[in-house]
């Protein structure tokens, strides 16, 4: 309506302003023009012939400019020069143009000059019935309580047509049935809605559900409609109410019945369904509150249970009321009796009363301190009143009597261990004479309090841990773990290491502790080569008062990693460099030995273990190298041809993650014969001394080692290092080989085993015997003829001649 009336005024205020612009600018002549035309008409309808009905001259029409000036509606019509004829343009709908505004009228103004006349066109478009009603849902629920009035009104969604007028929706159908009747309420323009009206009460016991149509219906010829599914539930109301199954209810209980046996139960219905017909049962608000202490109720089975002690003398018989009700919202209640009548039998229990008692008592407590002091009584005389009270066997308690009559003292019989046990709940048992006899019990809490009586103790002792050498300084190793049985403060635990005197612990000065959680870190990087295991000792100490303490022994043993560069022990030529000079007769023959290249590498295991290559040689075809022994050896025999002096380069690599590698030089110079026959018989007469004076020093050597030092070396590195014969097998196949001394250590911790290969020794090295077992004594590095007498000392030190 907004929309209109804003629409309207503008209308008003261009009429005024060509009026305004006639009046000061020329004439203007002003008529005005009304058609109509159905919707959804085809482009190039005809509408109207504006010059014939306005009595415009169709000649002129063009000549002054005959046309329609921009308004709203202009995008749908259009107009010819020619003959003055206004046409549709484009597909005419009247719901997109003026959706709910009846009538739908679109303003044209129509414009010619010389002289200026401006025309106003009205076009009514007229409805047509081109939509079916429509609900925005296919389904409706809802739902309805069985005890809703006649009369009761449901709003339902109304549908939506968008034609207009007689072609909207004109009215609303309902299927039938024998409940509901439908209303429709008109609201003008905004439309008509449907609403349901109750006219007959529904009981849910008959119908529980019922489904409905709902038909909408236009004006239009032929008329449409559309149709929404109503699905109404009929929800229950709680209108039975629980009915018991007996009209009297009554018992005989004896007196003195355990706590919890059922006396009676009793039973109801309730014809309603759901929560409605559920039944739970409860005492009536008039029973009193001794009852309430005696008996109790299962709300759900309707059992009454004995829950408290029952006394003849004290009544002989109970009457009880009982509610049963249903769970509806408003529930609905019935009431019963109950008559409970009690059995007298020896009606009185003997009664026990703590008169002094201490919870908690010192687990160094003597024997025969007392924790309690306990009273007896029974109301009954005679021998039903005498009372006898004792405690169960086999705990550390006992109860003696004292001077008074029934009343006994609670003491320990023994020492005690909170560490064994904690807390004693001690049964109290009071029994009389009667007959048949009638006793009670009475169980009491006896707490044992702490006392550092415990050491702390360590999860493993010794401690064991393997290490990498070259570790960051400050960085956490490995942890130890101590617990005390003991509670609370005396159960807190500190821990430091032990910094004892002497030169087999001053390594303990590398490592310190983390006082409250035993991790231990490093102060400083070990070295394998200087230190290969050493052992402190941690101390665990508690808080408690005096304090108590335990110490464990720490083995530490350092692993070995790749970082000591293999070393050339030859050739090595007087100013300390790897390289050497060698001759070799013109005449040898293929396989002739030139020389060997000796070196030592102080890592162990595969960081230790060293191959030789050639990395530069002269000659590819003459000489050749073994990878494993480093012995250089000729390929074949020399020709004339061959050069005199030749240079090999032989790269020494140890097998660690990141090889570390050394170079050495070896200048063969081929002779002849004679000369390397005379240099040799000088060289031999010389190396038979050396090798006499050798051997010699060797067999005195041997010699003096004693037994024991046999059987030491044998035991710790043969028994124990059994996998140092696989690995020779395996590198040491030639029966002429002799490569480096291949020694070992081996760090065992319970079942672990760690075997760890130390470096080669070169042919010919001897072991001196004052030295750590890694020094070596190299001999003279000359060429040794065929008679040359060669020593290599193995794992097991014996004696091979090449």
């Amino acid at each position: 309506m907004e929309q209109r009336r804003c629409g309207s005024l503008l209308k008003a205020r261009v009429k005024f302003f060509f009026m305004v612009a006639s009046l000061m600018f020329g004439r203007a002549v002003w008529a005005q023009v009304r058609y109509s035309v159905s919707e959804e008409q085809k482009e190039g309808t005809l509408v109207g012939n504006i010059a014939k009905d306005l009595g415009i001259d169709q000649k002129t029409l063009k000549d002054r400019g005959f046309r329609i000036v921009s308004t709203a509606g202009e995008s749908l019509f259009k107009v010819n020069q020619n003959d003055g004829v206004l046409y549709v343009r484009g597909n005419l709908d009247r719901e997109k143009v003026c959706e709910k505004s009846s009538p739908c009228l679109i303003d044209l103004k129509i414009a010619l000059e010389n002289p200026l006349e401006i025309h106003y066109v009205t076009v009514e478009i007229i409805d047509v019935n081109d939509h079916a009603p429509l609900f925005s849902e296919k389904e409706t629920v809802f739902e309805t309580w069985e005890s809703a009035l006649p009369g009761t009104r449901f709003q339902l969604p109304a549908a939506r047509d968008p034609d207009s007028g007689s072609n909207s929706i004109q009215t609303y159908k309902l299927s039938q049935n024998d409940h509901f009747r439908l209303e429709v309420k008109d609201r003008g323009e905004v439309g008509k809605f449907p609403i349901l009206v109750l006219q007959k009460s529904i009981d849910r016991e008959a119908v529980q559900s019922m489904k409905l149509s709902l038909t909408a219906v236009d004006g239009g010829k032929p008329a449409k409609s559309g149709t929404m599914e109503i699905t109404v539930y009929v929800l229950d109301v709680n209108d039975n109410m629980p009915v018991f199954t007996k009209d009297v209810y009554s018992v005989m209980l004896n007196e003195n019945a355990p706590i919890g046996t059922t006396v009676i139960r009793v039973n109801a219905t309730d014809l309603d369904e759901g929560p409605n017909g559920e039944v739970v049962y409860a005492f009536a608000n008039n029973v009193d509150s001794k009852l309430l202490k005696l008996f109790d109720i299962d709300s759900i089975t309707g059992e009454i249970i004995v829950k408290g002690n029952i006394d003849f003398e004290a009544m002989s018989m109970h009457e009880i009321d009982i509610q049963a009700s249903d769970k509806g919202i408003i529930p609905q209640t019935t009431d019963k009796s109950v008559t409970i009548k009690i059995v007298d039998v020896n009606d009185n229990m003997p009664e026990i009363e703590v008169a002094s008692f201490s919870n908690a008592i010192s687990e160094d407590s003597r024997p025969g301190t007392t924790v309690a002091l306990i009273s007896v009584s029974d109301l009954d005389s005679g021998l039903n009143g005498k009372v006898f009270c004792f405690v169960p066997d086999g705990i550390p308690f006992k109860l003696m009597p004292s001077s008074q009559d029934n009343i006994y003292s609670l003491v320990t019989t023994s020492s005690l261990d909170r560490e064994a046990k904690y807390e004693y709940d001690i049964t109290l048992v009071a029994k009389d004479a009667g007959q048949p006899p009638l006793s009670s019990m009475k169980t009491i809490t006896v707490l044992v309090s702490d006392v550092n009586d415990n050491s702390p103790e360590f999860s493993l002792s010794p401690y064991t841990f393997y290490i990498i050498e070259n570790n960051v300084p400050g960085t956490s190793l490995f942890s130890v773990s101590a617990s005390d049985r003991d509670a609370n403060e005396n159960a807190v635990i500190t821990y430091e290491i032990l910094r004892e005197s002497g030169e087999e612990h001053k390594y303990t000065s590398f490592v310190n502790i983390n006082s409250e959680n035993g991790w231990i870190y490093a102060l400083k990087s070990f070295d394998f080569e200087t230190v290969k295991t050493f052992q402190f000792h941690v101390l665990a100490t508690d808080s408690g008062t005096p304090p108590l303490s335990s110490n464990v022994t720490v083995n530490v043993f350092i692993l070995d990693q790749n970082d000591n560069v293999p070393v050339i022990l030859y050739p090595v030529n007087s100013n300390g460099s790897a390289e050497g000079v060698e001759e070799v007769p013109r005449n040898v023959n293929a396989g002739h030995l030139v020389t060997k290249v000796r070196a030592y590498d102080a890592d162990i295991g595969y960081n230790g273990w060293l191959l030789f290559s050639l990395q530069e040689v002269s000659d590819h075809s003459l000489f050749g190298l073994d990878r494993y022994t480093g012995q250089i050896r000729t390929l074949r025999s020399f020709t004339e041809t061959d050069e005199a002096q030749h240079k090999l380069v032989i790269l020494v690599k140890d097998n660690g993650n990141v090889s570390l590698s050394a170079t050495a030089t070896v200048i063969i110079k081929v002779v002849e014969p004679k000369e390397a026959f005379a240099a040799s018989d000088v060289k031999h007469a010389v190396k038979d001394e050396e090798d006499n004076d050798v051997t010699f020093y060797l067999i005195i050597t041997l010699g003096s080692v004693s037994v024991l030092f046999v059987i030491s070396i044998i035991v710790l590195i043969v028994m124990q290092c059994s996998k140092s014969t696989d690995y020779s097998s395996k590198y040491l196949q030639d029966t002429n080989y002799d490569g480096t001394l291949c020694h070992s250590i081996q760090y065992r911790s319970g079942d672990k085993r760690y075997m760890l290969v130390g470096p080669r020794m070169s042919i010919g090295s001897t072991i001196v015997p004052s030295s750590n077992g890694n020094t070596l004594v190299v001999p003279d590095r000359r060429r040794r003829t065929s008679g040359e007498v060669r020593f290599n000392v193995s794992i097991k030190l014996e004696k091979k001649g090449a």
